[in-house]
């Protein structure tokens, strides 16, 4: 593989830092995911298992038992503004890098994605660790990555169902402005957690975790009128059972379309009168949440007081604002970057 000297060109990474999994693409071809998660050994004895001193992403998950499990972003940010926050990002930021396969001496130059209303202090928060790990970074709003993706940029509303935030953006011909997007703390996460209190209150003696409601929804989630039972297998005392959860499921993902709902009849007022009858058959979903089944079809019902609305799942979903800030890093040359998002240089 050429370096950056060799080749004359830097390393260009797309990453979608997310609260659950992040997404990385490189323009050499590269494409991979990881769970956003970093696992510390408890005691002498986990070091003793794992052989180094942290684990990342499913492998850490794997040995909860014996790891501290710590998620360095909430709700799309880094969770706190301490070292040891700072630090769990910072190896989950290394590693992800690593599976873009850097050669040595390469240049890296980086676009990540923020949630669509996230503060000055999140993003300094990013890009301070950014340069740590990257020779040039540019932060932008996750759902704007996703619309330059598909080539939605005028006329057009994105929804990025994410893990921890549900970021709707009015695209407009331009940079969108503080007006023009909104970031709703509900999405997969606060869908989880909901799964999961249904699920203890109509079967008390069902064994249920948090992670177990994740994995439920992510096999069966949807919304709307059911086309059939969803029937889990789950334990009671350690006893397997089969459980009907349709109604816990279904009511748990409903729980986010109707704040989804409102902000979107808010935001299409921020287009002209005479654009908004094309923005409305512009709705595009992207994001992990945007596969619940039905999803599509529930939130253009709910708007059908404003005439023909269609709303359409994006190719690609998991990888569509990954995808998007790689084409940027790629169609954009580095000295136009500050005019998009917010910078950051390495001071490796």
């Amino acid at each position: 593989m050429k370096t950056s000297g060799q080749s004359g060109g830097p390393l260009l990474l797309g990453i979608d830092l997310g609260t659950s999994r992040t997404m990385v693409l490189s323009n050499r071809g590269a494409r991979a995911t990881v769970r956003s998660v970093v696992g510390y050994p408890k005691d002498i004895i986990g070091v003793k298992l794992m052989h180094q001193s942290h684990m990342i992403g499913e492998e850490a998950l794997k040995r909860q038992s014996y790891l501290d499990i710590h998620y360095p972003l909430e709700d799309g940010v880094l969770k706190e503004a301490n070292d040891q926050a700072s630090e769990a990002a910072k190896l989950l930021l290394r590693h992800a890098i690593s599976l873009a396969n850097p050669a040595p001496g390469d240049q890296i130059y980086g676009v990540l994605g923020v949630p669509a209303r996230a503060s000055m202090f999140n993003k300094n928060q990013l890009l301070k660790i950014t340069q740590e790990v990257l020779d040039l970074s540019m932060v932008v709003s996750e759902p704007f990555m996703a619309a330059y993706q598909i080539d939605q940029l005028n006329n057009a509303i994105i929804i990025d169902i994410g893990a921890g935030t549900t970021d709707i953006c009015a695209m407009k011909g331009t940079i969108p402005g503080v007006d023009e997007q909104v970031t709703v703390l509900k999405a997969g996460n606060y869908i989880d957690l909901v799964l999961e209190n249904l699920i203890r209150e109509t079967y008390p003696n069902v064994q249920m975790t948090n992670n177990l409601a994740r994995k439920i929804k992510e096999q069966h989630a949807f919304v709307g009128t059911p086309k059939e039972e969803v029937i889990v297998p789950l334990r009671v005392n350690g006893k397997p059972g089969s459980f009907n959860l349709t109604k816990e499921i279904r009511t748990a993902c409903e729980t986010i379309v109707t704040e989804i709902v409102e902000h979107l009849q808010s935001l299409v007022m921020v287009f002209d009168p005479e654009d908004q009858e094309e923005a409305l058959q512009n709705i595009y979903l992207t994001g992990g949440g945007s596969s619940i089944r039905g999803m599509e079809n529930l939130i253009a019902s709910m708007m059908k007081d404003y005439g023909h609305v269609v709303v359409r799942q994006v190719p690609d979903p998991d990888f569509c604002g990954g995808s998007g800030a790689l084409k940027l890093a790629m169609e954009l040359p580095p000295q136009y970057w500050e005019q998009v998002g917010q910078v950051s240089r390495s001071v490796k």
